[in-house]
C-alpha cells in the first residue's frame, strides 16, 4: 500500500512548518532552535507530540489499474506461448508431408505442398478406384449404375450390368426384389458383397428385341428405365436408417452368388441362396 503524509494543523494554532521560518521564532537555544536556523532535538520531539501525523491512503483506482495492467499481461504472455505452440505443431504437420511428398524440393512453400499433397492423393484415390474394378468390393458413396456389359450382339440380344451400392438395410433386398420382379428382366447375373455396413449388388441382364435396326434404341430405353427404377429403391433405403446393421458382419468381404445361368432365370429364385 502506498501513503502519502499530510501536515495537519498543531493544538498550538499555528502551522507546523512554522518552526522553521526564522521570522517567527528567536535563533536562541533556550526556544529550541540552534544558532543554524534548524529545530533541535528537544523542540522535532516536542512538536512532533504536537503534531497528528496521518497516513492519506491513495485511492482503490490506483490498485485496480495495477492488477489490470498485470492481468492484461498475463494474458498476453499466455496468448504469445499458445501462438508459439500452435505454429510448431502446424511446422511439425508440414514437415511430415513433406517427407511423404514423392518430390526432391523440400524448399516449396506451403502452399505449394498442400497442392501437391491433394493433387497425390487424388491420383491415389483414382488408383485404387482403378484397381478394384472387377472386385465386387462397395464403395463408400452410394451409387446407381447401368453399362454395356457385351457390347457385341449374339443373336440380336445385348447385356447390361447394373450396380447398385449403399448402407445395407434388411428391407432393401425385398425392395430389389419387386422392382426386379416387375421390370420382367432376363437376369443372367446377380451377386451381392458387404464390406462393415455397406453393400454392393450386381445384375446382369440381357435385352432381346430381334430387329437389329431398333434393337439398340429399345435396348438403351429398357437401360434407363432399370436405372431409375434402382435409383428410387436407392433413394428409399437412404431415406430410411432405422434398421441399421452396421456391426453385424465382420470386416471382410462377404460375397453371394443369387443365380448363375447361361440364358434367363425364373424370378422365383434370383434372390435365393
Amino acid at each position: 500500500m502506498v501513503y502519502t503524509f499530510c501536515d495537519t494543523i498543531s493544538s498550538s494554532g499555528y502551522d507546523s512548518l512554522d518552526l522553521f521560518n526564522p521570522t517567527l521564532h528567536d535563533f536562541g537555544a533556550s526556544n529550541g532552535v540552534s544558532r543554524n536556523g534548524l529545530p533541535t532535538s528537544d523542540s522535532l520531539i516536542l512538536e512532533s507530540e504536537k503534531e497528528k501525523v496521518v497516513k492519506c491512503p491513495v485511492t482503490a483506482k490506483v490498485g485496480k489499474d495495477e492488477i489490470s495492467q498485470a492481468k492484461v499481461l498475463a494474458a498476453m504472455k499466455n496468448h504469445s506461448e499458445a501462438e508459439k505452440r500452435r505454429r510448431e505443431r502446424i511446422n511439425g504437420h508440414l514437415a511430415t508431408l513433406r517427407g511423404l511428398v514423392a518430390s526432391t524440393n523440400q524448399k516449396m512453400d506451403k502452399a505449394t505442398l498442400l497442392g501437391e499433397v491433394i493433387s497425390q492423393v487424388k491420383q491415389l484415390k483414382k488408383n485404387a478406384t482403378e484397381a478394384s474394378k472387377g472386385y465386387l468390393i462397395p464403395m463408400e458413396t452410394d451409387e446407381v449404375k447401368v453399362e454395356p456389359y457385351n457390347v457385341e450382339e449374339r443373336n440380336g440380344c445385348m447385356s447390361y450390368i447394373a450396380t447398385i451400392c449403399c448402407d445395407f438395410q434388411p428391407e432393401i433386398l425385398s425392395d430389389l426384389r419387386k422392382t426386379l420382379d416387375a421390370l420382367q428382366l432376363q437376369l443372367v447375373k446377380a451377386e451381392m458383397s458387404t464390406l462393415e455396413n455397406r453393400m454392393k449388388n450386381v445384375f446382369i441382364f440381357t435385352c432381346c428385341k430381334g430387329d437389329s435396326i431398333n434393337n439398340v434404341k429399345a435396348c438403351q430405353s429398357i437401360a434407363n428405365v432399370v436405372h431409375k427404377a434402382l435409383g428410387s429403391v436407392l433413394e428409399k433405403a437412404s431415406n430410411s436408417l432405422e434398421f441399421s446393421l452396421g456391426s453385424s458382419y465382420p470386416n471382410k468381404r462377404r460375397r453371394m452368388c443369387f443365380v448363375e445361368a447361361s440364358t434367363s432365370c425364373n424370378h422365383g429364385s434370383c434372390c435365393t441362396c
